[in-house]
């Protein structure tokens, strides 16, 4: 086994795949230094200016004279004077394809009255505003099996009563697109196949009304949606009271389930990544776009997401827009990104992160090019707003920013019933009421980390695994885990403060 990995004959750059000592031979040149492991190699000279391939795509150009051998990165690679506004083809539509043979497989999912299909079955204490944080939180933590097991001893078939609160609901304007979004959420997240229930605890007196919140969602009280205030119950341990009593009455209705054949059809998927590295567009990525193939046909659905992201590798998505206007809209939501990052004094180069550059990410550019690669290759279907319902199946994008809990948020409110999330640095990330499983780039990751890795990609970076054969083994383990199997994050009780609208707007 070769100690780097070549992506594409034309490319620039070579990928270490350990770290390498000054005087190894690669393909016909000699390391100068040390390259820590998932870090680019100089596989040709390069000349101050010039475009910097991996992938065969542009990640960058070269700040200054580069050697063969030597080590590529933020020292001598940059976005360019135009600060990567460089021309891209977006062939709109250049690469669709045939629609993939229909496959079918099942899992053993819940099926709703109203014939939606979940994978978990939660009770869900909902907030209007962050005032009424605090009593939400009490009325969950009365249902947990950790510190009062008898609660739910009787309701083997509930996943758990969990409170999903945030720090936003006031000080905004109350028609402004902030507002729009956390109705959206909200609304998402209400409506979702994996709660049986929700009830919503507001303050009274907040920007964002329950009432007008429940006539903009088109939503209704009934027995298993319960909405009050803690003005009007009359204080904290009132409502507290009263939230207990409401969710004792729906357990019951709640616990009346069980699981039986469903067709994968019925899963979808929000698509992660988090604390990328140099590994993470070859291994984790990559395999996880299999899985998503393997789901499109069989009748899925995966949501890509984190526009700040696909930055720079845009053009690789719209070729796949089975309509111009799907992919045009991708590119409005790049523009709309452009601007809002100038506005708020930044630039779309503020994303990677001190963490994404020490696992051997330089630019943008280069981490979005492995990012899209977490889409595998199917057709993009449509293009969605945050927390907009979901309701084409296949391949799809929802705009969200690249903050994995904010991102992880709009796509369960859109319907995802299960998350992804592939790390190459770590990550604890959990998410209720959909359960997120973590895949490992690199084998050190898992070693170091596997109480919280659900799965090891890294065995593509060491040779004893292959991308398909990868992407089989976690299309696999989501039906598995959409059959009730427990992931990571949920033995460890993670969900409930990952639950992050996106907060969009002055705060007043």
């Amino acid at each position: 086994m070769t100690p780097f990995i070549r992506l594409h004959k034309d490319d620039d750059v070579v990928i270490a795949r350990t770290q390498l000592i000054g005087g190894t031979s690669i393909e016909s040149i000699t390391t100068r230094g040390l390259i820590p492991p998932g870090h680019k190699v100089a596989a040709r000279a390069l000349n101050t200016g010039d475009a910097v391939r991996r992938y065969n795509q542009i990640i960058g150009f070269a700040s200054k004279p580069i050697a063969p051998g030597e080590h590529v990165h933020t020292h001598n690679l940059d976005m360019g004077p135009d600060k990567g506004d460089f021309a891209r083809d977006y062939a709109f539509g250049a690469d669709v394809k045939p629609a993939p043979a229909r496959r079918e497989a099942s899992f053993m999912g819940i099926k709703r009255a109203d014939g939606r299909v979940a994978t978990r079955n939660y009770i869900g204490v909902l907030t209007s505003v962050n005032c009424s944080a605090t009593a939400a939180r009490a009325i969950a933590d009365h249902f947990s099996r950790q510190t009062n097991p008898l609660a739910l001893a009787a309701f083997p078939n509930v996943d758990g009563v969990v409170a999903l609160t945030h720090g936003t609901g006031c000080g905004m304007d109350d028609k402004g697109m902030g507002m729009q979004i956390l109705e959206r959420t909200l609304t998402g997240y209400a409506t979702h196949a994996n709660f049986a229930a929700v009830l919503v605890v507001g303050l009274g007196c907040e920007a964002n009304q329950i009432n007008a919140w429940l006539a903009t969602g088109n939503l209704s009280e009934g027995d298993n949606f319960r909405v009050f205030n803690i003005q009007d119950t009359g204080g904290t341990r009132k409502t507290v009271d009263k939230g207990i009593g409401l969710i004792n009455e729906m357990l019951p209705r709640a616990n009346a389930v069980q699981r039986e054949p469903c067709s994968a059809s019925h899963i979808t998927i929000g698509l992660q990544c988090g604390g990328s590295d140099g590994y993470s567009g070859i291994s984790a990525n990559p395999a996880l776009g299999a899985a998503v193939d393997l789901l499109v046909a069989h009748g899925g659905t995966a949501i890509l997401s984190e526009t700040p992201e696909v930055y720079g590798a845009e053009h690789l998505l719209t070729r796949r827009a089975v309509r111009r206007e799907v992919g045009e809209k991708l590119v409005e939501r790049i523009k709309w990104w452009e601007h809002y990052t100038e506005i708020n004094g930044g630039e779309m180069n503020n994303n990677p992160s001190p963490g994404n550059k020490a696992g051997g990410l330089t630019t943008i550019l280069e981490k979005s090019l492995g990012a899209v690669a977490k889409g595998g290759t199917s057709n993009l279907e449509a293009v969605y707003e945050y927390a907009q319902p979901v309701d084409t199946h296949g391949f799809v994008y929802m705009d969200t920013p690249g903050y994995d809990p904010v991102s992880a948020t709009g796509q369960v409110a859109g319907g995802a019933n299960l998350i992804c999330f592939t790390t190459g640095r770590g990550s604890a990330y959990g998410c209720a009421p959909s359960p997120s499983l973590k895949l490992a780039t690199n084998s050190a990751l898992w070693r170091k980390q596997e109480e919280d890795m659900d799965i090891n990609c890294g065995e593509i970076i060491d040779g004893a695994s292959t991308v398909a054969e990868m992407g089989q083994r976690i299309f696999e383990l989501v039906l598995a885990t959409a059959s009730g199997e427990k992931s990571k994050s949920e033995a460890h009780g993670y969900g409930q403060n990952e639950f992050v609208p996106w907060q969009v707007g002055a705060v007043m």
